[in-house]
């Protein structure tokens, strides 16, 4: 059979299976290519590349089963954790993922009906192991982080796919941002689709699949809108800037500057209860939020009680703010130390983002700059001084 007719005839035997009804947007998202430089597949995170050959060496069930395993890729890489690891260890990550997935594929079709994992010369193609049973993507890539730091390799072996992620990194926001907006949709209503043929409770959801599509106010969003108002308020329309268009009709018109932003500066909790991955996240989606409104610079700010660190970056460092480490937090939480250490330095920002666990008694008076308050795990917690969000765990 020709290998696109076997593509396709793959993909349809999930799109007729109930088990498969939650994925069904995803399978249609992008485009499906067949070609002979590619040895097995692999996708951008929108579209699926496949290899001619290897289409061919699969029998239908092993094809369904990678074909599916393509899509849970597409879905999963819009998860802001997804992204921030993908910075860290692009190969880690991409491990990781493949063994969330592969055991969310194994549950969905224990008896191999539709789908089962590729096979070569006896052995499985891919990576599964029921140790990373119940674990999130962020759990499996810390695990594969500490077994290769500790000299046993980390990933415990190959994946059949390799990913084009580099590529997809070289995308425009507002096409990345499209697509998440597209997979998100997908989901929403693949689960309603589950839940009318599978019953009212549908397929048992990943957690990851499941915290994506919980309704909840977005902090993303809320950061964003923050940040946006510090660019509308400083430069949204400027008398300092001729508007040449309106020379010719003897008009002076203040020019409208893009959306920018000089000085940030972030703040970041060092006391225990601030985990690694709430950094990360946290990070990510400032380093997004910089990548649109072009800073001249960013001052990332470690504290507790006192100062733990300070790190600068600029328009050409900026990318590597999401790979910053913690250092070790000492007793107590007085944010108040950041705005004193601003003053000293004689740092004026426009404004300034705080991570927090909000456990604070003394918020401080003292902010000369705007500033936002990001709390984690701790909804109770509302600054006194500044605007607050809360960031769900």
């Amino acid at each position: 059979m020709d290998a696109n007719r076997k593509l396709k005839k793959a993909k349809i035997s999930l799109m007729r299976s109930p088990k498969f009804a939650l994925w069904q947007g995803i399978f249609m998202l992008g485009t499906v290519t067949v070609r002979d430089d590619i040895p097995t597949a692999c996708t951008d995170g929108w579209n699926e590349m496949y290899g001619r050959a290897f289409i061919e060496e699969l029998p239908d069930k092993q094809l369904a089963f990678v074909v599916a395993h393509e899509g849970l890729h597409k879905a999963l890489r819009q998860l802001t954790t997804w992204r921030a690891l993908w910075t860290l260890d692009a190969k880690l990550a991409n491990a990781a993922m493949d063994y969330v997935i592969n055991l969310i594929l194994k549950d969905t079709d224990p008896y191999c009906e539709v789908i089962e994992m590729p096979m070569r010369d006896g052995e499985v193609l891919g990576l599964i192991d029921e140790k990373y049973r119940g674990m999130n993507t962020k759990k499996v890539f810390d695990i594969l982080k500490q077994e290769q730091e500790e000299g046993g390799g980390g990933g415990g072996g190959e994946g059949f796919d390799d990913h084009d992620w580099e590529g997809a990194s070289e995308q425009p926001a507002e096409e990345v941002e499209a697509q998440a907006k597209e997979v998100e949709r997908a989901l929403r209503q693949g689960r309603m689709l589950d839940g009318k043929i599978n019953g009212k409770g549908g397929s048992n959801l990943p957690r990851e699949i499941a915290d994506l599509l919980k309704p909840k106010v977005d902090w993303r969003e809320q950061l964003r809108e923050f940040v946006n108002a510090i660019c509308a308020n400083k430069d949204a329309s400027s008398w300092r800037r001729v508007n040449r268009r309106f020379l010719h009709m003897d008009t002076y018109m203040p020019s409208l500057v893009g959306e920018s932003v000089g000085h940030i500066v972030v703040g970041v909790d060092t006391s225990g209860s601030i985990r690694t991955e709430d950094i990360t996240r946290f990070l990510s989606e400032v380093q997004a939020i910089a990548n649109h409104v072009h800073p001249e610079k960013v001052d990332l700010i470690y504290w507790d009680h006192a100062v733990a660190g300070h790190e600068e970056y600029d328009a050409a460092s900026l990318m590597t703010l999401v790979n910053s480490t913690k250092p070790r937090g000492g007793g107590g939480t007085e944010p108040r130390c950041v705005s004193t250490y601003l003053k000293e330095k004689k740092v004026k920002p426009e404004c300034v983002i705080m991570l927090t666990d909000g456990c604070i008694g003394d918020w401080g008076n003292d902010w000369d700059a705007p500033t936002l308050w990001a709390i984690t795990d701790n909804e109770q917690a509302m600054s006194p001084v500044g605007k607050t969000i809360h960031i769900a765990a």
